[in-house]
């Protein structure tokens, strides 16, 4: 498995080939977002195939986002998104971050496990109608 440092339009193949992300994704959408930030785009890659992605940006000089990420089915199950989360936050301490902010939701349990194995704080619940969409922030201090 190789982490490596991505393009916008590799993360895009990996979000449209994840069922759970129902909207599709665009290389423009994931540009506007990150237009003028510091960013980290992050792919893992086994046997040249995609299997997972990891986008963040800056917050602030002291806050770094991680924005957008998922595992496609075939990469499940395999340490993938822990991968990627270990590169993400090697980057973000050696390029001066002191802490990560991330969201998640209700519908994506296998993500807020990991992110409570790996010291990320509950911050704050955003209640949704569909309680499925409710986010959940959280906060890691590095």
């Amino acid at each position: 498995m190789q982490i490596r440092i991505g393009t916008l339009e590799e993360c895009v193949e990996v979000a449209n080939a994840i069922p759970e992300f129902v909207e599709k994704e665009t290389v423009e959408n994931l540009r506007n977002r990150l237009d003028g930030k510091t960013h980290l785009i992050l792919v893992a890659v086994k046997e040249e195939q995609l299997l997972g992605f990891k986008i963040g940006y800056e917050l602030t000089e002291k806050t770094f986002y991680s924005w957008f990420g998922g595992v496609t089915p075939a990469g499940r199950k395999s340490g993938i998104a822990q991968l990627l989360m270990d590169e993400q936050e090697d980057w973000v301490a050696k390029n001066g971050y002191q802490q990560v902010k991330v969201k998640s939701r209700n519908a994506f349990p296998a993500m807020l496990r990991l992110l409570l194995r790996n010291g990320y704080l509950i911050d704050m619940y955003e209640k949704y109608p569909n309680n499925l969409g409710s986010r959940i922030h959280f906060l890691k201090d590095l």
